[in-house]
């Protein structure tokens, strides 16, 4: 009997769990699609006001504030629950960013005033140099402010770029957010079994392949964040093992009046080992300690809602 109920159990969680996938499919489409109708800046306002109250009294609250207390043992616990409370008001606000994404990019550089994005100077000129250069190139980013943002830099400049993405599990949700991406957006590629191929491809043709790189991975390189032993995804170190290529970190600062700051960093040198070999393990390391240091300037903006450290 015992096993007749476990059996019957996992069958009726089979049965259940697609219409549960359908319900939060069909809402995600329909926020998403209703969200475009509104002024976007209002709808950031409204839906960081409900992140912040909803957020606490989720699990991912408690992942964050372990975190963050591992992250930064010299803060309080009001210091703590103020970041908390930024990183649920940061993802509120691109939820409603995302409905909006192909209006957000309007930099122009003979037309800076007023503008919802800005450059320094040298981001704009290491931006040309990789569009002008000739070659292809790595490009990392992390979970930090809106994370969508720099793959419409690529596309609205002229940058040839194949982005590395994680495909929703949820298809009607994947469907409507690939329709948002498409928009301005370059090659979309999702990750899978193949992806390493294809990256490598789109490398060998030339282009500017860009991921994200700060969540943990199990089967990843081992890595210290924060001070603590986490693990890494090796895609781009191995990449760069097929294509040797520049590599350079993106990142997105939100700033106050609904306006960004897009930065790309100089040249990461990728670690050698003695033959000259690209070192999995320490190219990924320098790589995160890039990571490590654009949160710490701005730790309400990235994700700490997932466990990096397990």
């Amino acid at each position: 009997m015992p096993s007749l109920l476990v059996r019957t159990k996992a069958g009726l969680g089979r049965a259940v769990k697609p219409i549960g996938e359908a319900v939060v499919g069909a809402m995600t489409v329909g926020l998403l699609r209703t969200t475009r109708y509104f002024d976007p800046d209002k709808t950031a306002d409204v839906l960081g006001r409900i992140t912040r109250l909803i957020g606490p009294l989720l699990r991912e609250q408690r992942i964050g504030r372990a975190n963050l207390t591992a992250a930064f043992p010299e803060k309080s616990p009001q210091e703590i629950e103020e970041i908390l409370a930024g990183v649920w008001d940061n993802l509120g606000r691109m939820g409603a960013e995302f409905a909006h994404l192909d209006h957000i990019w309007d930099y122009e550089e003979e037309h800076r005033e007023g503008k919802r994005i800005e450059l320094s100077q040298r981001t704009y000129e290491l931006f040309h140099q990789l569009r002008l250069d000739g070659k292809p190139a790595l490009i990392f980013a992390g979970h930090l402010a809106n994370w969508e943002i720099p793959a419409l830099a690529a596309v609205a400049h002229g940058l040839d770029a194949a982005i590395l993405y994680r495909k929703p599990n949820i298809a009607s949700a994947d469907r409507i957010i690939q329709e948002i991406r498409q928009v301005k957006m370059g090659t979309l590629i999702p990750a899978g079994r193949d992806a390493p191929l294809r990256l490598a491809e789109a490398l060998k043709r030339g282009q500017h392949v860009a991921m994200l790189v700060d969540q943990y991975l199990g089967s990843g390189v081992e890595v210290t964040f924060f001070g603590r032993k986490t693990r890494a995804n090796p895609t781009l170190a191995r990449l760069l093992r097929q294509v040797d290529c520049p590599v350079h970190g993106v990142r997105i600062i939100r700033l106050p009046g609904y306006r960004f700051r897009a930065e790309l960093s100089e040249e990461v040198k990728p670690v050698r080992d003695e033959s000259g070999r690209i070192d999995v393990q320490g190219t990924m390391q320098a790589v995160t300690s890039v990571i490590e240091g654009w949160i710490r300037e701005h730790p309400e903006q990235w994700l700490w809602l997932h466990r990096r450290w397990r």
